[in-house]
């Protein structure tokens, strides 16, 4: 049965049925995995923030009458920009997923692994980096 509930303690199913912790070590190696998992969630971001802004300054402006008759509408670079914002919005939907199983030691390691991802990957050129939707999961 699933918790509805925050709840504490090493027995837990996380996300399918094999994932399954039922000592210390394995619930210890799964808080590790998702916090890592947290972390590369936003080093992932910090690249596709800074992959998006080289893309649009090499590009030349396009009209805002045509967008989708645009030359630059098929570049590869979009579409790498598409591709990168795909798999980060399932990193974050996997995250998302992660903390609905309640358990209160997989909340903490992913928000300290997004906090410390962001503190690591994505402070250094604050100022110059603008995101447009600070959402965890856009």
């Amino acid at each position: 049965m699933m918790h509805m509930t925050f709840y504490w303690g090493k027995k837990m199913t996380l996300l399918v049925d094999s994932w399954k912790t039922d000592s210390w070590t394995s619930y210890g190696l799964t808080l590790l995995a998702l916090f890592l998992f947290s972390a590369f969630y936003q080093y992932m971001e910090d690249r596709r923030i800074r992959f998006k802004l080289l893309s649009a300054s090499k590009s030349p402006p396009s009209s805002m009458a045509t967008p989708l008759l645009s030359s630059n509408a098929r570049s590869p670079a979009r579409f790498a920009s598409a591709l990168l914002f795909g798999i980060n919005s399932a990193i974050g939907y996997l995250l998302m997923l992660a903390i609905m199983s309640y358990n209160g030691g997989v909340f903490v390691a992913v928000v300290l692994g997004l906090a410390i991802g962001y503190l690591v990957f994505r402070t250094a050129d604050a100022e110059s980096i603008f995101v447009e939707n600070p959402c965890a999961c856009a």
